[in-house]
């Protein structure tokens, strides 16, 4: 059974684009990556999923029940963590993590307790007093706590220091381990280059590529660096460029054999290649033809 399932998913906002034409399939116990920039349509996708909005056409499962149909099955094993978590004013941390746990019917106090101890969360405090960092926290605990079959993350990390940063993939990794299908939805590509085994890159509401983050990453281009004078002006496959003092970098997919003959020509007293991050590789998937490098 697949985790989840899009066939032609689409939704706009009267005139408005949110996604278009989705065909997702993501497996169970994956821990699977929904890259795009902001505005992409990452949350929409979210959000239909999860029957807080309808879609206008298309289709959809999760954990195999119809996102129109069986909603409320969907939710119950379902952990969501959103970007950006509201609670009712005026309650305190514990009140708000205990009527989680209530909606689900569950028992969920040992793991809460154990939850929040690892985020150094203050169950005493009141959510109108907190960071947005602290509410982050509690929506954290919120979802991870009943030990859902699914977990959802749309941008998990804002407001999170490095080190809560650092323990909040710990858990997550466990929870995989564990056999939770992880769906990670982030703009941070480290984020799913260091977690995630596949992934799908998203642009104005489409899917441009899908594959392993492996093959993702993969690129014929090499990040150069040449330290000295070098004329590389009219070679072919020279892609952003950037002179800092004597130091010149970019990526380069060309001929090497041009390169390196041109380089032998100029003043070069040190020359580095590379791979690049997979960040760099990504980029391009957002360029306006949505090509890669």
């Amino acid at each position: 059974m697949e985790a989840i399932r899009t066939e032609n998913l689409t939704k706009y906002y009267g005139k408005a684009r949110g996604i278009i034409g989705l065909n997702l399939s993501v497996e169970m116990g994956e821990c699977f990556g929904f890259i795009g920039p902001n505005g992409a349509g990452k949350s929409t996708t979210i959000r239909t999923l999860l029957g807080l909005i309808s879609p206008t056409s298309g289709k959809a499962s999760v954990l195999g029940k119809d996102i129109l149909t069986e909603k409320e099955a969907i939710l119950r094993e379902t952990g969501y963590l959103p970007s950006e978590a509201l609670f009712y004013s005026g309650m305190k941390v514990k009140d708000i993590i205990k009527l989680s746990a209530d909606l689900r019917g569950k028992d969920c106090s040992k793991v809460a307790g154990i939850l929040c101890e690892r985020l150094n969360l203050d169950v005493s405090r009141k959510v109108d007093e907190l960071s947005f960092g602290n509410r982050k926290k509690v929506a954290i605990v919120c979802a991870f706590q009943s030990k859902p079959t699914l977990l959802i993350l749309d941008e998990p990390t804002g407001g999170l220091d490095p080190l809560m940063q650092k323990e909040f993939f710990d858990i997550v990794r466990e929870r995989n381990n564990e056999g939770a299908t992880i769906f990670l939805s982030s703009h941070i590509l480290s984020e799913v280059q260091h977690n995630c085994t596949r992934a799908a890159v998203i642009r104005e509401g489409k899917i441009i590529a899908c594959d392993s983050v492996e093959a993702l990453g993969r690129s014929n281009a090499k990040r150069i660096s040449v330290i000295g004078d070098a004329s590389l002006d009219g070679l072919d496959g020279i892609k952003d460029l950037s002179v800092a003092g004597q130091t010149t970098s970019f990526l380069f997919s060309g001929d090497m054999n041009k390169l390196l003959e041109r380089l032998s020509k100029g003043n070069v007293s040190d020359l580095s290649i590379s791979e690049p991050d997979l960040e760099e590789i990504f980029l391009h998937y957002y360029e306006k033809d949505g090509g890669a490098v």
